[in-house]
């Protein structure tokens, strides 16, 4: 049968390495999905490295060690038992994680040896990407890396990669030292999670962290049955309630555990509050309280006291996971066909930003100094007179290549036809041009998974419509191209805001904030965020039951929350509506083809040498 030319010739691939994953992971019901953001495993969901059409050899071998790795984390690791072990200092955690992962892949290459290389590689390629083959002193390698090394390297036999073996070697008289005792048991314990989550937790203490471990969990355990045992032979048996009641903690350690957390000991449970309650006091050593459970977190930092209903239905997906390949790149040649008329326009825009970034390129010297490059242009002057010193020179660094770029998409409903297509190929034009120019670029985009309200809704109303549930619908972030992914790779991905049925709901506020977190966390010196929308946050779901103003005074709070931490340049380009009114930063157009012209504009600005004509980015307004 003849091959289709649109047919990605790495999805063969692709299908079985999940298929094998799921094999490897002894789960065939688990999510496997390729994507450019950092792998990991969530519940039944695993995330894998993206593998291009090329398939190269090092993207093979890269997808297939994570794949690996992530099915034995699944198949071996219990999160329950590792909550239960898991130490409270932050150090101490680093190293009972890397130690905990080094067991799962230890124990899958005994028994499927097929997996060691793949992992190899999989260590390798993140050993190279850290540089941990040019450290050369301890104090520069992470010790919990070294660590988990050590441990898969003991338990398996294996040689590591050179760049790992680098690090490992440099603490591992250190370690040995310690250790030595503690590690003599790593054969007995490495197939059992608890068994080997204590013989970690002595490692730990070795090492000189035992101060952040926090209360051992088995002597707590055997404390609170000799309590419980004392406190059934003090009370009458005549009732029959003893033996039910020491059954009830038997059964539920670990939620007696999780509410007591520092206490000395577990309670027994009791029908009666009040009887509990009083228990526990007395247990307690004098002049100290009973501790609370802890609060439960607020959903934004900008406003505690915004309530989300639920968040077990939103979701943080890759464009590519919504859409087949095929069907990627029939929308992206369908979204070229609808914008062939603006190209010309638009490529005009583009080469006016290009030549206004690349025209700060240009070489900036720092001349007269005593070190540096010798300055060819003044050995005359030497030559004339022979005291005269040498003159050096420095280049000085371009301002604005340390720098990256966020557009955030309103991919709700009312964005549908000219203003979404007029967005996304802004979004593709802005990529390019400033990915050539050195300029890291990401690409977001926002919406709801239902129209008026999704699961969360169908929950609310379970559970009798309790009242004022806050935002009631099911998020749906896409990344359509992160910051460090190259364009190339991405580009069929802005064809999904074409997809019928994508654009529904607009909740600004919590987009907002996901688009800040992520940019919070970038190495870049300088971030600038721009937010393109329609109009105000609506979600019919959430507002027939809040205040009007629910989501509106959110993204206020959002708005406020990013501009008074000045660590991202929040700006907005609003269309057909006047955004000025919530953002400090923002211009209105009017129509959706001045879109392109207006972005362009105002990162060209922003990007000027001139702090002033920074200040004077075209059409930007103060919220009055």
């Amino acid at each position: 049968m003849a091959k289709h030319p649109t047919d990605n010739p790495a999805d063969p691939f692709k299908k079985a390495l999940a298929e094998a994953t799921r094999v490897l992971a002894d789960d065939p019901d688990l999510a496997v999905t390729y994507s450019v953001d950092p792998p990991g495993i969530s519940g039944d969901n695993v995330r894998l490295p993206q593998v291009s059409r090329r398939m190269t050899r090092e993207e093979v071998l890269l997808a297939r060690g994570t794949a690996d790795a992530l099915a034995l984390r699944h198949r071996y690791h219990d999160a329950g038992t590792a909550a239960r072990y898991a130490p409270q200092g932050a150090m101490a955690r680093d190293l009972m994680e890397a130690m905990e992962i080094a067991r799962c892949e230890a124990v899958g290459a005994r028994w499927m040896p097929g997996t060691a290389g793949n992992i190899d590689a999989k260590i390798g390629h993140e050993a190279r990407r850290k540089g941990y083959g040019d450290i050369r002193d301890p104090a520069d390698a992470p010790l919990a890396t070294a660590a988990g090394y050590l441990i898969r390297h003991l338990a398996t036999g294996r040689a590591l990669p050179p760049e790992a073996a680098n690090v490992m070697e440099l603490w591992r008289g250190f370690i040995e030292e310690r250790c030595d005792g503690t590690l003599e048991d790593l054969d007995k314990v490495l197939g059992d999670q608890a068994a080997f989550a204590r013989f970690a937790r002595r490692m730990i203490d070795d090492l000189g962290y035992g101060d952040q471990l926090g209360d051992d969990p088995d002597e707590m355990d055997d404390e609170g049955e000799d309590e419980a045992s004392d406190e059934q032979d003090d009370q009458p048996d005549s009732t029959g309630e003893d033996d039910s009641q020491e059954e009830d903690a038997e059964a539920d350690p670990e939620r007696s555990q999780d509410q007591q957390q520092d206490q000395s000991q577990a309670q027994v449970q009791m029908d009666d509050q009040g009887d509990m309650d009083e228990a526990e006091e007395q247990d307690l050593p004098e002049g100290e309280a009973p501790q609370e459970p802890p609060p439960v977190p607020p959903h934004s930092d900008a406003d505690p006291t915004y309530v989300v209903f639920t968040t077990a239905h939103d979701e943080e997906i890759a464009a590519e996971d919504l859409a087949e390949a095929q069907e990627l790149e029939r929308l992206r040649a369908y979204l070229d066909q609808q914008l062939e008329p603006l190209k010309g326009a638009v490529s005009r825009l583009a080469n006016k930003l290009q030549r206004r970034l690349q025209a700060q390129q240009n070489r900036s010297w720092e001349f007269d100094l005593e070190e540096g490059t010798l300055d060819a242009g003044r050995l005359a002057r030497v030559v004339a007179n022979p005291t005269t010193p040498l003159s050096f020179k420095i280049e000085k660094d371009t301002e604005f290549r340390d720098t990256v770029v966020t557009l955030l998409l309103d991919n709700s409903g009312s964005m549908r036809g000219r203003p979404i297509s007029i967005a996304a190929i802004c979004a593709d034009v802005l990529a390019r041009t400033l990915e050539r120019c050195g300029v890291k670029v990401e690409i977001l985009g926002f919406t709801t998974r239902a129209w008026k309200g999704g699961k969360a809704r169908e929950e609310w109303l379970a559970q009798g419509r309790p009242q004022q549930p806050g935002r009631l619908n099911d998020l749906r972030h896409i990344v359509y191209k992160s910051a460090d992914a190259p364009w190339r790779r991405v580009r069929d991905n802005l064809g999904l805001m074409m997809k019928e049925g994508l654009l529904k709901e607009n909740i600004d506020g919590e987009a907002l904030e996901w688009a800040h977190r992520r940019m919070a966390g970038r190495p870049e010196a300088r971030k600038i965020l721009m937010v393109i929308s329609d109009g105000a946050p609506v979600d019919d779901s959430t507002l027939s039951v809040n205040p009007a103003n629910y989501l509106e005074k959110h993204l206020r709070d959002v708005i406020a929350m990013v501009e008074k931490r000045r660590a991202v340049e929040l700006l907005a380009i609003g269309i057909g509506h006047d955004v000025t009114r919530y953002y400090q930063r923002a211009v209105t157009i009017t129509d959706a083809e001045q879109l392109a012209g207006a972005i362009t504009e105002q990162l060209a600005s922003l990007f000027d040498s001139d702090p002033r004509a920074r200040a004077r980015v075209m059409g930007m307004k103060r919220a009055g």
